[in-house]
């Protein structure tokens, strides 16, 4: 049965990358799952995308070789039994803010008598390499467990909430965490207090032995958070490259970008 490499390097205490995938696209996730990232994060939260093209996504980048895993839209059994039951090989959980519900996400991803997952399917043996017997007794091995922690309060009781056994990185959600620490008038945190919080989040990590993970966006902004302890790295998503990727064209070229129009 194939190794989850990712889970592997993170206990080891080393950073890994990868990616975001938020446009529902096959073929995208085929080109970048030969680019290089460890890993690459099929996004089914904030967006359309259904289970049967997500199933697609995790079989086009386990075929070649990188870790697929899916953020689910809720650490709910049914949510996660179904990525997991077409190829998966881990799960991203958004907004887990109390030990219950780090506790109902873990025991979804884990077989009895670990956790309470249900026995069924045969497309996630396919996606490790083995047959289904073989991924039934050693599934539990190899699934990769992120929680993310995007709330204040969470922050907060973060040794209560993150340290469930089988909790394998805590991710921070920038964009989540930060609304949630908005003053009474909607105004956004004061830059040093976001990054105090950060640090402490890293802190409590360290501290329970789980790998640190963060979504960064740039090279620069990577490297400075893995400089600093952090191991589980994702940096942009696959509609950010294109964006970025087109700006930089129409800049160079001088073109002016009015709104959503190029005014040439």
């Amino acid at each position: 049965m194939r190794t989850n490499i990712v889970k592997r390097r993170l206990k080891d205490g080393k950073p890994v990358v990868g990616t975001w995938l938020g446009l529902s696209n096959v073929t995208a996730a085929r080109f970048l799952a030969r680019t290089g990232f460890a890993y690459l994060t099929v996004d089914i939260e904030h967006n359309s995308m259904g289970m049967e093209t997500a199933a697609n996504m995790f079989g086009a980048i386990a075929d070649a070789g990188c870790v697929t895993l899916a953020r689910v839209a809720a650490g709910k059994h049914d949510q996660i039994k179904r990525v997991l039951d077409n190829g998966a090989h881990g799960v991203v959980v958004p907004m887990v803010n109390t030990r219950a519900e780090a506790q109902e996400a873990v025991s979804a991803c884990l077989y009895p008598p670990a956790g309470n997952r249900s026995v069924g399917g045969s497309t996630h043996a396919l996606n490790f390499d083995t047959d289904a017997a073989t991924y039934f007794s050693k599934a539990n091995d190899e699934i990769l467990i992120v929680l993310q922690c995007e709330h204040i309060q969470a922050v907060r009781d973060f040794d209560q909430v993150f340290t469930v056994p089988g909790v394998d990185a805590v991710f921070v959600g920038p964009n989540d965490l930060a609304a949630s620490m908005r003053t009474p008038d909607g105004k956004p945190p004061a830059p040093e207090l976001f990054k105090e919080t950060l640090a402490e989040i890293l802190a409590a990590c360290k501290r329970n032995k789980i790998a640190a993970g963060i979504h960064t966006f740039s090279v620069e902004e990577a490297k400075m958070r893995m400089a600093d302890g952090w191991q589980f790295i994702a940096v942009n998503s696959e509609i950010r490259f294109m964006m970025d990727g087109a700006k930089k064209i129409l800049d160079g070229l001088g073109l002016q970008r009015g709104g959503d129009m190029v005014r040439y």
